[in-house]
């Protein structure tokens, strides 16, 4: 894809949804992290149903930290991995509240050391939280960046990289959203809808659905 493409991409999609977000509901930095640590390996409407009832209950590291690994397990047994999410955010809480005071950092190497934060979850706080021009690439994103030519990759890594370096700055921002919602509803995995994609025409994926 060419960058005159790519740029009419993006166009397309900021004229059909000028501010996208994610999908996850929170209301604090800190709510937003515990929501993506726990979106690993599971669906951001389990999430959000598991987070209105343990939010209103403990929102903050103090609180969490006080309901302990088993009263935490109450709140999130319905995810997946919910064993290890728990652990890893009580041990995230307790790092908070010794070096960050209790406050979530905007820096990647002091959210990649905490556990349970991976490089796709410190991209999305960074990203979402903190209005940083990164770029979290998920099973969604990858799929595109491959599919429509827009950033091909063997990794992970490597689509992460032909993104940051071909989407134009301007657009750079609410990308990330902008793709894992079309990869989520429009150029899904097992038959993408082709047909009503304002973006087909750019696309350069071979084998386009007619319906």
């Amino acid at each position: 894809m060419n960058p005159e493409q790519c740029a009419e991409l993006f166009r397309r999609w900021q004229a059909a949804d000028p501010h996208p977000t994610t999908e996850l509901k929170y209301h604090s930095n800190f709510e937003l992290l515990v929501a993506v640590i726990l979106s690993a390996q599971a669906t951001d409407k389990s999430v959000n149903k598991a987070t209105e009832k343990l939010f209103p209950v403990a929102n903050t590291p103090e609180a969490i930290l006080a309901l302990g690994e088993e009263g935490l397990r109450s709140y999130i047994k319905t995810i997946g991995l919910y064993n290890a999410k728990a652990k890893n955010i009580i041990a995230t809480c307790r790092l908070l509240i010794d070096q960050h005071q209790s406050q979530v950092p905007d820096k990647r190497a002091d959210l990649e050391a905490l556990p349970g934060v991976g490089r796709k979850t410190a991209n999305v706080i960074l990203n979402t939280a903190f209005h940083q021009p990164t770029m979290a690439v998920d099973t969604h994103i990858f799929r595109l960046g491959n599919r429509t030519g827009l950033a091909p990759g063997k990794n992970v890594l490597e689509v992460e990289q032909g993104l940051l370096k071909n989407i134009p700055p301007d657009y750079l921002q609410d990308a990330h959203h902008w793709l894992i919602l079309h990869g989520r509803y429009v150029c899904t995995a097992r038959k993408p809808q082709c047909a009503t994609c304002i973006v087909a025409d750019l696309c350069e994926y071979k084998e386009k659905t007619a319906a």
